[in-house]
């Protein structure tokens, strides 16, 4: 008996382009898929929020009761802990934002009939990124002045000529390096495992149906390995959105360092 696939028809592994999923026009204007996902995500959290938050009570129900320990989680393991209990209120609404759509979004790419994770296209982790540099920026110089956040990032007691060195260093990691890798590493996370999760599917329903002899049951343990990937997923959904407001609660609590 042969082990060989069948020539009838190629194996075309996934790819960046198979993210690149137009509905509606061509090129830079068009209406991706991408793009209604994170519609549907925002929509459906505000109602879920609206929905919850309209009756609140003293002995929350099991909507409240979860919602509270999400914004419990965030406000109080991130927020608090890390930018300080002086200044950490301002910025809450912002993290459990953050931290929601993030979530949802990336818990998209395993749950059907979706199962697209909106953050596997790099403008809306890039966006996100944008959104909390603004913020830290901000707060910076309005807590310092222009003059005294610039500054801020050379530490005292360095050798003159040592100086403009490390000031280039840390405007360019504080102003490029910090989005840049806040971005890239939400995006290649969920741009890996939606790969992963594609090439297991597809791979194993090729074997199984284009495969000849035994390669057919090889679709089995592909199947399988997707199975696990997508329970693995999850975890990596939650993290990826942890690790998000964690790094940003770390740049925003680095304006009030000096407070600490």
């Amino acid at each position: 008996m042969t082990t060989v696939v069948s020539a009838a028809e190629e194996f075309v592994p996934p790819s960046a382009p198979d993210f690149w999923q137009p509905l509606v026009g061509e090129g830079a204007f068009a209406i991706t898929r991408s793009m209604i996902v994170m519609v549907l995500v925002t929509i459906g959290l505000a109602v879920v929020m609206m929905l919850v938050t309209r009756r609140l009570a003293v002995v929350p129900g099991r909507g409240q009761f979860r919602l509270e320990g999400v914004y419990g989680l965030v406000r109080n393991s991130i927020g608090r802990d890390i930018i300080g209990t002086d200044h950490f209120r301002p910025y809450v609404p912002l993290l459990f934002t953050l931290f929601t759509l993030i979530l949802l979004n990336n818990l998209m790419g395993i749950i059907p009939p979706v199962q697209f994770p909106t953050m596997s296209r790099i403008g809306f982790p890039l966006a996100l990124a944008l959104g909390v540099y603004v913020v830290y920026l901000v707060a910076g110089v309005r807590r310092r002045g222009l003059g005294g956040f610039l500054k801020n990032l050379v530490p005292s007691g360095l050798p003159f000529w040592v100086v403009p060195v490390v000031f280039v260093l840390e405007l360019v990691t504080f102003l490029v390096t910090r989005p840049v890798t806040l971005t890239l590493r939400l995006f290649g996370n969920m741009f890996a495992g939606h790969i992963l999760l594609l090439l297991f599917a597809l791979g194993g329903e090729y074997l199984l149906l284009n495969g000849e002899g035994l390669l057919k049951l090889v679709s089995i343990p592909a199947f399988l390995m997707f199975i696990l990937f997508s329970a693995f997923e999850i975890l990596i959904a939650f993290l990826q959105a942890y690790v998000f407001i964690l790094l940003a609660s770390v740049y925003i609590a680095e304006v009030y360092a000096d407070d600490h």
